[in-house]
């Protein structure tokens, strides 16, 4: 069943497709951009991890628990920004696929997406098609992101 977006909310199924993509690590890294990251992802700052890091608040580490707090309150922002920019109801995988692109790649790149605009027209068969074009970095295909795009295409699909 369809809603308005503005009437959803990350589901469990959604939390776990995002932590199960993202990875948990449970001590300070950089990521693969380069900035200091925790737990699901988290952006400690931009910029690699320093010294100051080892003895500020995550430089014991993290639990996974502690980690999936940090998702939630991460997510939120990706939540705002489907809800910003799809203009049509949604079923709750359409919504957590949607946030789970949002939170990879920012909502900027959704916003700017084919995906986006064909979902907005109500081609949700050509908008599950888009998620495939997402699967590079510098120039690459990452395993790992296709992965994660069939798993998203997968969950808009129900």
């Amino acid at each position: 069943m369809r809603q308005p977006v503005a009437t959803l909310f990350l589901s469990e199924a959604g939390l776990d497709l995002i932590a199960e993509s993202e990875g948990f690590v449970g001590h300070l890294y950089d990521d693969a951009a380069g900035h200091a990251t925790v737990g699901f992802g988290h952006l400690v700052h931009r910029g690699p991890v320093t010294p100051a890091d080892r003895v500020g608040p995550y430089g014991r580490g993290i639990t996974e628990p502690e980690a999936l707090l940090l998702l939630r309150r991460d997510a939120r922002k990706a939540q705002e920004a489907v809800r910003e920019h799809v203009a049509v109801p949604l079923s709750q995988g359409e919504f957590d696929a949607l946030v789970s692109f949002a939170f990879n790649l920012g909502g900027g790149a959704l916003a700017g997406s084919t995906l986006l605009r064909l979902l907005n027209a109500e081609d949700r068969t050509g908008a599950a098609g888009q998620f495939g074009r997402w699967t590079r970095a510098g120039g690459k295909v990452l395993p790992g992101l296709a992965k994660r795009r069939d798993r998203e295409r997968a969950m808009f699909l129900g």
